[in-house]
C-alpha cells in the first residue's frame, strides 16, 4: 500500500501538501526535490492522499511533513504513515523520533498522541498564523 518515494515522486507530493496547508505553509516541488535528494532523507507515499517526510540523524529522527489531503482524511492513512516512517527510521538507525504540530492543529495532534507521541517542548510563534510548535517525541522500540 504505501511506497518509498523518489525524486519522480515530488510533484504528487507537492500537490498532496498543497491540499493539506494553506498556501504560505505548502511545500513545493522543488522543496521536496531538495530534501529527497539528501542521503539521510527519506519519504513515504500511500496511493490514496498521504505523504510523510523523515530525516535521520545519529539516533534521531524527525518528522519533517506529514500530510493527507482532506477528502481522505480519518481513514487511517496518518496511522499508516507514522506507522511505516518509525519502522523506516528504526532501519536508518534511529531510536527516537520527534516532530512539532501547530497547538491549534487538534487533528494531527490526536493522530500523534495515538501514535504514542508525548510532548516534551514548545516553540513559541513558531508557524506562518504566529501560534505555537509543540515538540514531540516518540521512543522506538530497541532492534534486537
Amino acid at each position: 500500500m504505501l511506497y518509498l518515494a523518489t525524486l519522480a515522486d515530488c510533484d504528487v507530493m507537492a500537490a498532496i501538501h498543497a491540499t493539506a496547508f494553506p498556501a504560505p505553509d505548502a511545500w513545493s516541488r522543488d522543496v521536496f526535490s531538495l530534501q529527497l535528494a539528501l542521503p539521510n532523507v527519506a519519504g513515504l507515499l500511500h496511493p490514496s492522499g498521504g505523504t510523510i517526510l523523515l530525516r535521520v540523524a545519529a539516533d534521531e529522527a524527525e518528522i519533517l511533513t506529514l500530510a493527507v489531503t482532506p477528502t481522505a482524511r480519518r481513514g487511517g492513512i496518518g496511522t499508516a504513515l507514522l506507522l511505516e516512517a518509525a519502522t523506516l527510521a528504526g532501519s536508518m538507525g534511529a531510536r527516537t523520533i520527534f516532530l512539532e504540530v501547530s497547538v491549534a492543529n487538534i487533528a494531527a495532534r490526536r493522530l500523534y498522541s495515538g501514535a504514542g507521541f508525548i510532548e516534551t517542548g514548545r516553540r513559541p510563534h513558531y508557524y506562518s498564523d504566529n501560534s505555537d510548535a509543540l515538540v514531540l517525541r516518540l521512543d522506538l522500540a530497541p532492534v534486537d
